[in-house]
Formats: C-alpha cells, structure tokens, sequence
C-alpha cells in the first residue's frame, strides 16, 4: 500500500486537544471586543498545541522533516465575542481527509459554555519550495495508534 493510500485509510481518526488563551489588550479593537482576525491567531496556537501533543512541534516538522503545512482553506463564525483579560478555552480536532489535515476549533469562555466563535483551517503538507508533499509515514503511524 503506498503513503497516500494508507493515509485516505485514516480519515475516520480523530486527534483532539485543548488549551487556554488570555486575551491580551492589544487584541482588542477600538469598541473593546477582541479584533476579528485574532481568532485565526488564536487557532494557530490550538493548532499548535495539538500537533506538539499529539506527534511533535512544528518546528521540528519543518526543520527534521523539511515540511510546511500551509493553510488551503480558513473559516471563522463570530458568535458572541471577547474583552480584554477573557480567558478563552479552544477544542481542536483534527481529521486526515486524504492528503489534507481539518482542524475545527470551538471557543468558549473558560469555565462556561459560552460560546465565542468556531471555525476551521485546511491544510496540505509541502515542501519547503511549497510543492505538495505525502502524508509522512510517521504521522500516518500516529494515526494508527
């Protein structure tokens, strides 16, 4: 079986993580309310952690393995918003859809269910020339666990 058949196996594999974000003051517009396109900053950092816990840091993705993981796709649902000093809670999950990796993100008010705002990025692995590479062997083995 080749790399990118044995990744399309994998697609009904879920990894998922959370972490804990502070909305600084700088993130904030001039109405109070965190600035639109820091949610996206926000689910990099989920993104982030999720891969760190689950497989290994970006960085050594790009430097050990010569990838990127450049985003395809990027959404974002603004429900209720964020201040300053909210400490917002984000539930990542990633899915392997063929070549590509979803994450969908869930952010809530920490120690409540209020919900903040939801999205997803898409994303493909690529060399560091940006040419679309395989799933890793490694990774797909991750996904086997």
């Amino acid at each position: 079986m080749s790399e990118s058949d044995s990744s399309s196996n994998h697609s009904d594999r879920v990894l998922r993580s959370s972490c804990v974000v502070r909305v600084r003051y700088a993130e904030t517009d001039a109405m109070g309310w965190v600035y639109y396109a820091c949610y996206f900053q926000y689910f990099e950092v989920a993104r982030s952690e999720l891969i760190r816990e689950h497989w290994k840091s970006y960085r050594a993705i790009e430097e050990e393995d010569g990838l990127r993981l450049p985003v395809v796709e990027a959404r974002c649902n603004y429900v209720s918003g964020a201040r300053y000093e909210d400490e917002l809670q984000l539930l990542t999950t990633m899915r392997v859809h063929g070549a590509r990796l979803r994450f969908t993100y869930n952010v809530t008010l920490l120690g409540s269910e209020a919900k903040v705002a939801d999205g997803l990025t898409v994303h493909c692995f690529a060399s560091h020339d940006g040419k679309p590479r395989r799933v890793p062997l490694n990774f797909i083995r991750l996904l086997e666990k």
